[in-house]
């Protein structure tokens, strides 16, 4: 996408006056084309009717909150992928966690600076017209992913990054102990896990590929909404190749596996 004034925005704000300001700011990055309602009702009515490019949701609505939107998108065929940013005051982990297992693209807070909402943007329009394929030595088609996260959602969104990299071969697990068993049998050129997931977590799985799979090499990258800066820096202890928060910018997420396959042995 060549200018943010290609963008479609439903912009979902039950305040009057928010709405306003948020149109103002979007104006101010040549994206003029924003229609606005006041209700999650409303927003998946329209969205049904005539899908935007992008979806812009405040946390709190009069019917249910940005959490409940965004599932019931991503619960529907035609809406599980069309780019989501959600705008929220909230700070608690707890809240905005199912957010960002969500596959939304991008998680503004109140009041947000204007190169915040132009990161969102640029993240909304990597998803929707990527720059460029990633830059590897070999056949892009030919790479294997293994994709571990207990989040269907999520994996389901890096899978549709990775797609727009270039990337068609992927395999994916719910849980560490799942991609355990795969390992033992399927060769991959990328692991790419969440942190928190349950029998075994992304520390452990980490640990169990570097100490004792006969795939001790390959590279990882977390994805993951863990904040404890002590059991990510345990993570890069154990052998992580990279960290990277969710949600993220398509263009991080490409950077980085460009780094970790970088002489990565076939």
């Amino acid at each position: 996408m060549s200018s943010f004034s290609d963008l479609n925005v439903l912009l979902v704000e039950p305040s009057a006056v928010q709405a306003r300001i948020i149109r103002d700011q979007l104006a101010g990055l040549d994206v003029t084309r924003v229609d606005v309602v006041d209700s999650g009702a409303a927003a998946l009515e329209r969205l049904r009717s005539r899908p935007p490019s992008l979806t812009i949701s405040a946390f709190y609505l009069p019917d249910m909150t940005g959490v409940d939107l965004i599932h019931a998108m991503r619960a529907d065929e035609a809406l599980e992928d069309l780019p989501f940013v959600l705008i929220s005051s909230e700070t608690r982990p707890q809240v905005l966690n199912p957010v960002r297992q969500s596959g939304a693209c991008a998680l503004l807070p109140k009041p947000f600076s204007p190169l915040q909402l132009e990161k969102a943007l640029r993240s909304a329009a990597d998803l929707i017209e990527p720059r460029e394929m990633l830059n590897v030595d070999g056949d892009l088609e030919s790479l294997r992913v293994l994709i571990v996260d207990d989040s269907a959602n999520a994996r389901h969104f890096i899978r549709h990054v990775l797609g727009n990299l270039g990337i068609e071969e992927f395999i994916e697990a719910a849980s560490g102990t799942e991609a355990v068993a795969i390992l033992s049998e399927t060769m991959v050129d990328l692991v790419i896990t969440d942190y928190n997931m349950p029998e075994m977590d992304g520390r452990a799985l980490v640990e169990h590929i570097r100490q004792q799979s006969w795939q001790s090499s390959v590279p990882i990258l977390m994805v993951t909404s863990e904040s404890n800066m002590s059991r990510l820096a345990a993570v890069e202890q154990a052998g992580v190749s990279a960290i990277c928060d969710k949600p993220f910018e398509p263009q991080m997420i490409k950077r980085l596996i460009e780094q970790a396959l970088q002489g990565r042995e076939r």
